[in-house]
């Protein structure tokens, strides 16, 4: 485990990306979270399995480049670094994201 994250791992993962790519991949037992920017993959299963109580087979990460976004029409700025995990489950395990009421 990297030292960012010693004993506080909930701050790994900051949100379930919800999007039409992500609930086709549901199906193959695959769930993918935005996370933080510094979080490894070792980081990110722990998190994962600590959070959500069920077993990690594997983890896929992805950094997209940092867009640039105008203020104001004049001053430029960056968006905030977002990585994206896409985290396969065991196949006994799911994580509901969606709570029933």
């Amino acid at each position: 485990m990297v030292k960012h994250f010693t004993g506080r791992l909930a701050d790994v993962i900051r949100r379930p990306l919800i999007t039409e790519k992500a609930n086709r991949a549901l199906e193959q037992n695959q769930y993918t979270f935005e996370v933080d920017h510094r979080a490894t993959k070792p980081d990110i299963k722990a998190a994962i399995e600590q959070i959500f109580n069920v077993s990690v087979v594997s983890v896929n990460t992805m950094n997209p480049h940092r867009r640039i976004k105008r203020r104001a029409g004049r001053f430029p700025g960056k968006r905030a670094r977002v990585k994206k995990a896409m985290v396969r489950l065991a196949e006994d395990n799911a994580i509901q994201l969606f709570p029933e009421s």
